[in-house]
């Protein structure tokens, strides 16, 4: 039996790399020749000619599908977007900007057929080309994010991988408005097998991805999959609650032997500052987790579909 795999492709803003993108993926198509494809391309509120070219991939090739958001709501969006209406034995996810390299997939498959892998991911081992801020940063947070969630999550792992319909549907199963792909990959478990590689600079076009949205997003996977920030925020107060008693005795034993001299009020201010910074760091904790609750309850849809390849043909 042929089987059929689905490649599902977000794309924000790609029209450059996307002509090359399609062109690599043919090429791969091509070599694996027992095997059926299905191309789906998520087009997530882009704002130049992304959709057109959509289209024109659709209108010449029956192994296109696309679907185009009402507006831009997230990669997260768009990846669940694919997964969700993808139709093959097994489901791939990658960039449009080849930072992912297309001939992985032959070797991807060859592992989850011979060696009864139920995912094949892929992490980089170096991070050649980034700013080195940024991947120092990157660094930080995985080590970070390790310690404080139960979790694994790998250092350098992209979306860039291959599922079987079982972990697909697993991962579908999860409704959640709040949405960190790479955590989701690894809590529903499954047996993985990791493809390292060496970084690959983007083909065409500019990253989407700011040092300010990643550090959002790096605070969304924390707050997805750990509540260690709590718990922070509640030793904080104790710590802060228990220096300050000891203080309030060793000022009233300060004041019964040497009397109260009356000074020191910078520091006083100082320390007041300092606490009240404490305070609003607590507060702002607890805050990021209620929005995010507060986002859930809500039910909103996580994306919303203006138009697909149907509406063409």
């Amino acid at each position: 039996m042929v089987k059929k795999i689905s490649i599902v492709v977000p794309c924000y803003n790609e029209q450059e790399a996307l002509p090359l993108f399609y062109e690599e993926i043919c090429k791969i198509a091509d070599k694996m020749k027992k095997v059926e494809f299905e191309f789906l391309f998520v087009d997530d509120g882009s704002h130049d000619e992304t959709l057109s070219i959509c289209r024109n991939f659709a209108k010449k090739d029956r192994r296109i599908r696309y679907i185009s958001f009402s507006r831009n709501f997230g990669k997260e969006a768009a990846i669940y977007a694919g997964l969700e209406h993808t139709t093959g034995d097994y489901v791939a996810t990658m960039d449009a900007d080849l930072q992912d390299p297309p001939y992985l997939l032959i070797e991807m498959y060859d592992l989850i057929q011979k060696e009864d892998y139920d995912c094949v991911g892929t992490r980089r081992v170096t991070r050649k080309g980034e700013p080195p801020i940024r991947s120092f940063f990157a660094r930080c947070f995985y080590k970070l994010i390790n310690k404080l969630s139960k979790v694994e999550m790998v250092d350098g792992a992209r979306d860039f991988r291959l599922m079987t319909r079982q972990m697909v549907d697993a991962i579908l199963s999860m409704k959640e408005y709040n949405r960190y792909s790479k955590g989701l990959f690894s809590f529903v478990g499954f047996k993985t097998k990791w493809l390292e590689y060496e970084n690959v600079e983007r083909v065409a076009g500019t990253t989407k991805w700011s040092f300010w949205k990643l550090l959002m997003y790096a605070m969304d996977g924390i707050i997805a999959f750990s509540t260690a920030p709590l718990s922070i925020a509640v030793f904080v107060g104790i710590l802060f609650c228990v220096v300050s008693f000891i203080m309030i005795l060793v000022i009233v034993v300060k004041t019964l032997c040497f009397g109260d001299p009356v000074g020191g009020w910078p520091s006083m201010v100082c320390i007041m500052f300092f606490l009240s910074g404490i305070q609003l760091f607590c507060m702002g904790v607890m805050g990021a987790y209620l929005s995010k609750t507060y986002l859930e309850t809500k039910n909103r849809p996580i994306y919303i579909i203006k138009e697909t390849e149907r509406d063409q043909r």
